[in-house]
């Protein structure tokens, strides 16, 4: 499907987040189990990933698993594991091809040894491709992300490598998962629901929201630049007036 008309190609963010929200109620509505709506989630997985890089988005996070997805039915769980080596073995190739390179945020020492042992694997595969970078979000929340930057932040600052006077934002950006990369602009949650739940609560202080009724593996690439059109029609003000903008 090509680009539409109407997608300003000077005004892509270059930045942007998406809660894949809405494999489970899709399954339910189709009669199937859970994980059958994940791994039609993959689908869509790649449709956005692709549609993001043919539009010049620089980066592309997907929050795919979070530490409260751990309290979920352990057979779910485990299927889901299972589903992301799976995924990332075959897609790995389809990321060469695209020039992406794929990274990963989140407290990956809890994930099984098979599934971190091939995320690594991909991200040193694809550590060299310079197009636009996809990044995992998985076993990550917010506020366990932002406690372990301040736990590390507090053993530098007790080992006399960073005095609390040198600390501002740029600093505390550099212990976050997220260490240089710019904030998402954009934030997209599917499903219908109405909250970011937990996910780059710090960085997404002025990213633009959109939500969407869609459940995630209905999701596709014109739906993203649906999301990217509605974004451009926004006013980014950043505490300003708007008459300091245009002026």
């Amino acid at each position: 499907m090509p680009i539409p008309e109407s997608l300003d190609r000077n005004k892509i963010p270059e930045h942007i987040a998406i809660i894949m929200d809405g494999n489970g109620r899709w399954a339910k509505k189709n009669n199937k189990a859970r994980v059958f709506g994940h791994k039609n989630g993959v689908k869509s997985v790649r449709e956005v990933t692709e549609g993001a890089a043919e539009c010049g988005v620089k980066y592309l996070t997907l929050y795919a698993f979070s530490t409260e997805n751990w309290n979920r039915p352990k057979s779910e769980v485990n299927a889901l594991m299972q589903l992301l080596v799976t995924t990332i073995g075959k897609e790995t190739k389809t990321l060469q091809k695209n020039n992406i390179r794929l990274l990963a945020i989140g407290d990956l020492e809890n994930l099984p040894g098979n599934c971190n042992s091939e995320l690594q694997r991909a991200m040193k595969e694809t550590a060299n491709n310079d197009g636009m970078t996809l990044i995992l979000a998985l076993s990550y929340s917010s506020k366990w992300e932002i406690l372990n930057a301040v736990r590390r932040l507090l053993n530098d600052v007790k080992d006399q490598d960073l005095s609390e006077f040198e600390l501002n934002e740029q600093v505390f950006n550099s212990y976050l998962c997220t260490a240089g990369i710019p904030d998402p602009e954009l934030l997209i949650r599917t499903s219908g629901e109405y909250r970011i739940s937990n996910f780059l609560l710090w960085q997404l202080a002025y990213a633009e929201l959109y939500f969407t009724s869609k459940l995630w593996p209905d999701f596709k690439r014109e739906d993203l630049w649906e999301a990217i059109i509605d974004y451009q029609g926004r006013e980014r003000r950043f505490g300003k007036t708007s008459e300091q903008l245009t002026s």
